[in-house]
């Protein structure tokens, strides 16, 4: 005896899947069907030492830091304070203003995109069957939009 995993999404292919499995002569009881849930809490904005997921929120803040320093240091021979103190101040006017548009961007517009986009949960799907049938279960769920498959014997 071997099993089966995949996981697919919740979707009309999940039944498809079952119906052609128990068509090839897989019982109804050798499948298990677990549907996984979807994440409940939003992902955290702000990563910690732990956890990272690869966004960086002073990216923009950095260069727009370096672009408005470069022109606040021009500017500044010309004004009281000397080119240093305007170099500065405008390169934080500049890496505060790369953070606030890094926010709105993580915070609205791709949380709009998330929400809009819709992920469905998955399913896994165990199938319990002889060797000599693992190679044709395994073709039709890949038929049928598994995303991952593998075999334990």
């Amino acid at each position: 005896m071997m099993q089966i995993y995949a996981i697919l999404e919740n979707s009309i292919y999940i039944e498809m899947a079952i119906a052609t499995l128990e068509k090839k002569g897989i019982p109804k009881p050798s499948i298990y069907a677990i549907p996984l849930d979807n994440r409940s809490e939003d992902r955290k904005l702000f990563d910690s030492l732990h956890n990272s997921d690869g966004t960086s929120l002073i990216d923009i803040g950095i260069a727009l830091a370096t672009a408005f320093s470069v022109i606040g240091t021009s500017i500044g021979f010309e004004l009281a304070w000397g080119p240093i103190y305007w170099g500065l101040i405008t390169a934080l006017i500049g890496f505060a203003l790369g953070v606030a548009i890094r926010l709105f961007t993580e915070k609205v517009l791709k949380k709009r995109k998330r929400l809009l986009k819709g992920k469905r949960p998955e399913v896994i799907l165990i199938i319990e069957c002889e060797k000599t049938m693992a190679e044709l279960v395994e073709n039709i769920l890949w038929e049928h939009f598994a995303l991952g498959v593998a075999k334990v014997k």
